[in-house]
């Protein structure tokens, strides 16, 4: 008697409703036997198309869809549901989204490692859970450059159209108003305008309103003084800027120090009528405080297209101030932006599926676990080094030059990660820049820094991998003229002790503290009373002192003094501090 055989097929659907990726066929066979057959089951799973599958969850441009489509299977799923979105990501390798798409932890978990690589189709990251990315080993990479000029345009027209009343006037003619002598404007020829940040945006703008007969000026830590001049425009310091600007034009990206840099203390030292724009982030204005100053004259009127809160409250004191326009976070929205930005994270995506190194990767790669157990407390010596060094330099010097010395008595030592960290501190305070082991020296290279490193060889036991560290930064001047070492370099030194990272010393002088919190470092001269008159000061300020150190040449000489502070000091305090005689210079610095 033949054998007879019964299958059944089921198709799992492919995600863009194509012809499926995975075909699953379940098989039950019988055979001939004295008995009535026991059927056998099997699982067979076919793969019909090697291509891995992108989702992409809001609306995408047609250049980088089109490019997509070539290398991969495309699923289009708008406005999902977070529940829909973590059943659905477990078949995806790679998922693009916009600002509105949340992805959180539970995503990643919910991919069971499937998912390489999330695409943020724009500049911000906020609503990607970084950490989780980097623990599920998945690659997030964003499109930085694409909109700078449509960004750059929209600050312009914001600045006219605030200028010359535009939207109050349009909208008291729609209500049958004929108001000529109350919309009377200022023309932007000759008047000075301050712009806050000099990357990509900033820089356009600037030829922008060079163009319109203004007078250029910037404040910008990391801008390069030959850039600058080759656009005409002055580079100054943050005081300086808004206490001479006529217009102040926002391009600054939001981080823990800009973050309420424009408060009540910014305004006060404004002059009086000035004019703000925002088209970079929300939160670098205290809006309360911008709301004071609007009532009060110090800014005669704003021009904002991004808030702290969007949408916004509709009962929003800002929203509702007649002095200020707005606009709903529209600085790249142009055909041409959205074109470009679909363009560029899709070559990112697709890179970064096929295996390449992306240089615009936000997040951390996943490195060998031995590795980072060994070098956890380096790795938070290295960040906070860079983070005080640069801080040390004065405004309006470019950091060009950095060497990194390690002391070891391991003659191999991977010390990529402790470098990649350093760069995180140099660049990161006062950058939207997200630095790791993927782009560090992509970043240093377009700030124009040159890291050198070098090791010095100790003798000993191989057991503790670094003795110390160095960072030595060249060819700048120094707010803190003590940090100078004897070769005309800033430097600083830290080593881990007691499992905390320490500073050992800054310049010549020796000093012993936890780099924790904030830092007080002063130049005295060594004698009697100096730490009862500055904790005086600190304590008349309700500032905790954690940790106090001195370091001297010799007795009676000069000697550093370093404080840890719990609080920041107030600029009041820190006056009072300045003040005493014996005290040569200070600076305060934030870890």
């Amino acid at each position: 008697m033949a054998s007879k055989s019964s299958w059944s097929l089921t198709f799992t659907p492919s995600l863009n409703k194509q012809p499926p990726a995975i075909a699953s066929f379940s098989c039950s066979l019988s055979f001939p036997s004295r008995r009535p057959a026991r059927g056998n089951s099997f699982l067979v799973m076919a793969f019909l198309d090697a291509k891995p599958t992108v989702l992409v969850t809001e609306k995408l441009g047609e250049a980088g869809i089109e490019l997509l489509r070539k290398f991969s299977n495309v699923d289009f799923s708008y406005d999902m549901s977070p529940e829909e979105l973590c059943s659905k990501i477990s078949l995806c390798d790679a998922l693009i989204v916009r600002s509105g798409t949340k992805v959180t932890r539970e995503v990643f978990e919910s991919s069971g490692g499937r998912l390489k690589v999330v695409g943020r189709a724009g500049v911000g990251i906020d609503n990607v859970d970084l950490s989780a990315a980097t623990e599920h080993g998945c690659l997030v990479v964003n499109a930085p450059t694409a909109n700078t000029i449509a960004a750059a345009e929209h600050g312009i027209a914001l600045l006219i159209a605030m200028a010359r009343n535009i939207a109050q006037a349009d909208a008291s003619l729609k209500a049958g108003k004929w108001q000529r002598s109350k919309y009377i404007g200022v023309s932007l020829l000759g008047k000075t305008l301050a712009l806050m940040g000099f990357g990509k945006v900033g820089s356009e703008v600037a030829r922008r309103a060079k163009g319109l007969g203004m007078h250029v000026i910037a404040h910008d830590p990391y801008a390069s003084l030959d850039r600058a001049r080759a656009i005409g425009v002055e580079l100054v310091s943050f005081e300086e800027a808004i206490s001479s600007a006529d217009f102040i034009s926002m391009h600054m990206p939001l981080t823990p120090a800009t973050s309420k840099m424009f408060n009540d203390d910014a305004f006060s030292k404004m002059t009086k009528g000035v004019r703000i724009v925002n088209v970079a982030r929300g939160g670098v204005i205290d809006e309360e405080a911008l709301v004071r100053a609007l009532d009060c004259g110090i800014v005669a009127q704003a021009a904002l297209d991004v808030l702290t809160e969007e949408p916004p409250q509709t009962d929003s004191k800002l929203v509702l101030h007649e002095n200020v326009i707005l606009t709903p976070h529209l600085g790249a929205s142009t055909t041409e932006a959205q074109e470009g930005v679909a363009l560029e994270i899709a070559q990112a995506v697709v890179g970064a599926l096929k295996g390449e190194l992306a240089a615009t990767a936000v997040n951390a790669p996943m490195v060998p676990a031995e590795v980072v157990s060994e070098l956890a407390l380096f790795i938070a010596l290295a960040e906070k080094l860079g983070r005080l060094v640069v801080q040390l330099v004065a405004s309006g010097s470019v950091v060009k030059s950095v060497k990194v010395t390690y002391a070891s008595t391991r003659t191999h030592l991977d010390t990529r990660l402790l470098r990649t960290m350093i760069i995180k501190g140099l660049t990161e305070p006062t950058s939207s820049v997200f630095v790791n082991l993927v782009n560090s020296d992509f970043i240093a290279k377009q700030r124009g820094m040159r890291i050198t490193e070098q090791r010095i060889v100790l003798d000993g036991s191989p057991e503790n991998p670094l003795e110390f560290i160095q960072v030595h930064i060249a060819n700048v001047e120094s707010k803190f003229a003590s940090a100078i070492s004897e070769f005309g370099e800033i430097k600083v030194e830290g080593k881990v002790k007691d499992g905390k990272p320490h500073l050992t010393s800054v310049g010549s002088f020796g000093v012993d503290v936890s780099l924790e919190g904030n830092l007080v470092l002063c130049r005295q001269v060594d004698q009697p009373g100096m730490i009862g008159k500055v904790g005086t000061i600190l304590a008349e300020d309700n500032v905790n002192i954690s940790f106090m150190s001195v370091g001297r040449i010799a007795p009676g000489k000069q000697a550093v003094m370093t404080i840890g502070v719990d609080e920041a000091p107030s600029r009041e305090s820190l006056k009072k501090i300045g003040e005493i005689p014996a005290i040569e210079e200070f600076v305060f610095l934030k870890l």
